[in-house]
């Protein structure tokens, strides 16, 4: 609502009584309430006192000046107007005023009609300036709303990536009990050799959920190809083969995964083109499915398998270096050489502690890992 709706009042300061009064009987008539006071002193503690919409104000006055009321009047009573009255000799004063905080400036001798129309205006620059105000506070709090509205939103889509991630790791985990150990080093191994190869935050999140899920499409394997202890036949393999591609079919329609479905598609690619199932070669293989390679044949190789014990490190190193350029992507080969044996150990021991407390009964723990490798 407007001034205009109210009947403003307004405090008269001047140490001439006659000026005020004057001034104060045509304000009356205009449709203001008023009170006058002939000291700075006086009005201050009037204002205190009393509620008020706008200040007229001598300039020369004894002891306090009308430049010193301004300023208290700033500091205590911001919302209020002020016009301050001064003589013609005065008028570079007056102008300075209102560079300091004054709303107006009356020239004296007033004209009482001109006095008038300049404490309306001094009240509509205020009113105005209030109304700035509160639609400025009403966008911060519409701009904090909308902000907390967004992170509640982000973080019901990084629950939805949480359970999207742990299902599909345990709908994998229910066709083959080792994968998600797997799973889980190869990630692990992927990430080391990548932050050592200085890949952005957004690549290493990519590489860890393709690594990750490298494996997902194996559920739509049959469990007589999937399980079978022996060796496979060549329509077996065929079959078997078609699990990178089912995998890339089912994350490429998930958007958070179709950047790691393209690992996925490609994690049995080899360096020289050899691979399956696009016969890509060299730089054309996603750099995260070449660094899979090398982590999928570490992990590979140094687990236990039915047919064999685990091989040590060492071997699996010389295994890497005789491939490169074959099956492995020599700058890869290079990045792992140079990080030192003891990180897979380590990553390893890791792995394994977390699998134990999921075998006994922990069942925050893969819901922790997916949380803070994959997600974050």
């Amino acid at each position: 609502m407007s001034y205009e709706n109210t009947k403003p009042r307004v405090l008269l300061v001047d140490d001439e009584i006659a000026v005020w009064q004057i001034l104060g009987e045509k304000l009356g008539r205009s449709g203001f309430e008023w009170c006058g006071q002939s000291s700075a002193e006086d009005a201050l503690a009037c204002l205190e006192k009393e509620p008020f919409d706008a200040v007229v104000s001598d300039l020369k006055m004894p002891r306090m000046t009308g430049l010193q009321l301004l300023a208290e009047v700033q500091k205590r009573h911001p919302h209020l107007a002020f016009v301050m009255a001064t003589g013609e000799d005065d008028i570079r004063v007056a102008v300075d005023a209102m560079k300091h905080g004054a709303d107006d400036y009356l020239l004296k001798p007033f004209h009482l009609d001109a006095a008038v129309e300049s404490v309306r205006r001094a009240l509509q620059k205020k009113f105005m300036e209030a109304e700035l105000e509160k639609y400025r506070h009403q966008l911060e709090e519409m701009v904090e709303q909308r902000t907390h509205q967004l992170q509640t939103a982000m973080k019901r889509i990084e629950c939805a990536y949480d359970e999207t991630l742990e299902a599909l790791g345990a709908a994998l985990d229910l066709r083959d009990t080792e994968t998600a150990g797997h799973s889980r080093r190869v990630s692990l191994y992927c990430l080391e050799i990548a932050r050592a190869m200085g890949c952005t935050n957004e690549q290493l999140k990519t590489i860890a959920r393709g690594a990750y899920l490298h494996d997902i499409g194996k559920i739509g394997i049959p469990d007589s190809v999937l399980l079978k202890q022996g060796k496979l036949t060549p329509e077996e393999m065929a079959i078997m083969q078609t699990h990178v591609r089912i995998g890339y079919e089912l994350l490429s329609r998930i958007p958070f995964l179709s950047s790691a479905s393209e690992i996925v598609l490609a994690h049995q690619e080899r360096y020289d083109g050899a691979g399956y199932p696009q016969g890509l070669a060299e730089e054309q293989i996603p750099l995260g499915a070449r660094i899979f390679a090398i982590a999928d044949t570490l992990d590979a190789m140094t687990s236990d398998r039915p047919y064999r014990q685990a091989l040590p490190f060492s071997t699996a190193r010389e295994e890497i270096i005789r491939e490169s350029g074959k099956q492995f992507d020599p700058d890869v080969v290079r990045v792992f050489l140079s990080l030192p044996e003891q990180t897979w150990e380590e990553i390893r021991s890791q792995v394994a502690r977390a699998r134990d407390r999921v075998n006994h009964g922990d069942p925050d723990e893969e819901e922790t890992f997916v949380r803070e490798l994959l997600v974050n």
